[in-house]
């Protein structure tokens, strides 16, 4: 053990500037070009030594968290052991601030943080690709979620590339309840079934305007593939897009499959602004401002 009294690893949320998807590929996935964006909204996950595998989570809707072999970082952390031939005798504590099965991949930060954790606790020096090898292994996301900032995914999210980034302000709100990935991703097929999907590519004039840092530029240029399915099964997130709108935002999406939704805002000023004004419209149930871009997973100080 190098780190014996625990190693604590913070990691952002994601907003997805753009999603495109294309058809359902035969193994079930789906091709992606995914602009990610990490924003300054952080989960903590910390490693200490125990007998076994245990997790434990607090912060909101903590209560809505697996607290077994499903959660991502347990998984993390029993794939890192397997790797290195050792047992996963680990306690991993997660200080959940990103909203749970929200669209905005707090699973798959918990899974990078695990990951991070795990490997600085044991002392293993793992190499950065064989990380990312892991994480691809345990989600489409959760490579994001170790990297951070700014970044085009592809294959199905997987691949990354980095991408240049300015700073940007956003307000998120929460929404009742969570959407499941896959079930959005059905109905998308659902919704488009017949129709010529076209490949997904990433846009040229979105990549341009999130590396000017202009948020006029950017607000012309968000997209997300998924949002009409998220609509379909969540129809009310349309009041809290107009609401967000109304108050000033300068674009408003749905947050990857939802249902959070993001508002993308000029400033700070605007962000607190926007945020009340949704929290006052009664169309969702919280709001979190955060800006961007974020460093990917760290491990924090002792």
């Amino acid at each position: 053990m190098s780190a014996a009294a625990g190693v604590t690893v913070r990691v952002p949320a994601k907003v997805n500037v753009q999603l495109a998807v294309g058809a359902a590929r035969p193994d079930g996935f789906h091709d992606l070009a995914n602009v990610f964006l990490a924003v300054g909204l952080y989960d903590e996950v910390t490693a200490t030594p125990a007998d076994g595998l245990r997790i434990t989570c607090e912060g909101p809707d903590s209560d809505q968290v697996p607290l077994d072999r499903t959660n991502l970082a347990a998984r993390a952390a029993a794939l890192l052991a397997a790797r290195h031939g050792l047992e996963p005798a680990v306690h991993l504590h997660i200080a959940k601030r990103i909203p749970v099965a929200g669209g905005m991949a707090g699973g798959s930060a918990d899974g990078a943080g695990a990951l991070l954790a795990c490997d600085a606790l044991w002392g293993l020096g793992t190499p950065r690709e064989e990380l990312l090898a892991i994480c691809a292994e345990l989600g489409s996301d959760v490579p994001f979620s170790l990297v951070g900032e700014a970044a085009l995914g592809t294959g199905r999210g997987e691949l990354l590339t980095p991408v240049a980034a300015g700073r940007f302000h956003w307000v998120f709100a929460v929404a009742e309840g969570g959407l499941s990935t896959p079930a959005v991703f059905r109905e998308f097929d659902r919704l488009t079934a017949g129709q010529d999907v076209p490949a997904p590519e990433a846009s040229p004039a979105l990549l341009a305007a999130l590396a000017s840092g202009d948020p006029d530029a950017l607000a012309g240029e968000l997209s997300n593939g998924l949002q009409a399915a998220a609509l379909s099964l969540r129809p009310e997130l349309a009041a809290t897009l107009a609401a967000g709108t109304e108050a000033g935002a300068l674009a408003a999406l749905v947050s990857g499959s939802g249902p959070t939704t993001a508002f993308l805002v000029r400033d700070e000023e605007s962000a607190l602004k926007v945020a009340a004004a949704l929290e006052a419209s009664g169309t969702c149930r919280t709001t979190r401002t955060a800006p961007s871009p974020a460093p990917g997973a760290t491990v924090l100080p002792a």
